[in-house]
């Protein structure tokens, strides 16, 4: 077990996670048609209309950004990774569509009272420690105009349909990632061990992120400076006691 196990990653390891190996395999993980009927569920969730300026935390490569642009919203991008925003830039000037990416940090956002909503996608909040993450909703409550929504997607808690440890394979010509899931019941963290095996090497990534149950996000939501709080399952369908995802839709 990685000794990292409980505790919160760190930038060095999102650096790694997030690399060009991350992008190879995304098709294969998330299928065009996947990521298109994605787009409508969070379209749909955050009751956007054509003109809406959004912006997305962890954008990785843009494969929900610069959908969303093509729908017609005015698209904001922030992620970590240079090598994830660099695809996600030429992905759009491919598409034809502008999209701001910013290279930064979620809890140290640069707008202010600019967005009618943001959104954190694809298990991409609960990276850092419990003040780290709810410095990420502060500062996402502080990008949102007033009556702004906000929209994170996550796993549930520890799926009770679950036996960890849990090992998923995905395979693309030759090469080959391994994910190794795992739960520190202690710290309720879900860890990840990646092994890409890809053009004849072998390359070790980790990922750990916190899970939240919903009466926490209500609690960390509200704190932050959001009104209302809503849950939903899996792309938007009814949260109940065997929902695999937690959909959280808040509005400021």
């Amino acid at each position: 077990m990685n000794d990292a196990v409980g505790e919160a990653i760190s930038l060095s390891e999102l650096d790694s996670y997030f690399s060009d190996d991350y992008v190879y395999f995304g098709d294969v993980i998330n299928s065009p048609a996947t990521s298109d009927r994605q787009v409508g569920v969070i379209w749909n969730l955050l009751s956007l209309t054509q003109g809406n300026s959004v912006l997305e935390l962890g954008c990785g490569y843009g494969r929900i950004t610069n959908r969303l642009a093509e729908k017609g919203a005015q698209v904001a991008g922030l992620d970590i990774s240079p090598t994830l925003l660099k695809k996600a830039e030429a992905d759009a000037a491919e598409r034809g569509v502008n999209v701001e990416y910013v290279l930064g940090d979620m809890r140290s956002i640069p707008w202010r009272d600019r967005f009618d909503a943001a959104f954190l996608w694809y298990t991409t909040f609960g990276y850092f420690d419990d003040a780290d993450n709810e410095r990420v909703l502060r500062e996402a409550a502080s990008s949102l105009r007033k009556g702004g929504r906000l929209l994170i997607d996550n796993p549930t808690r520890f799926d009770p349909r679950h036996k960890f440890p849990i090992c998923s394979v995905a395979q693309r010509n030759d090469d080959v990632r391994i994910d190794i899931f795992s739960n520190d019941v202690l710290s309720d963290r879900e860890n990840l061990e990646r092994i890409i095996v890809r053009d004849g090497r072998v390359r070790r990534t980790h990922l750990s992120y916190k899970q939240y149950g919903f009466s926490e996000y209500v609690r960390m939501l509200r704190s932050a400076g959001f009104e209302t709080v809503e849950a939903y399952g899996k792309e938007g369908e009814p949260f109940t006691a065997d929902s695999s995802r937690l959909v959280v839709v808040a509005h400021k």
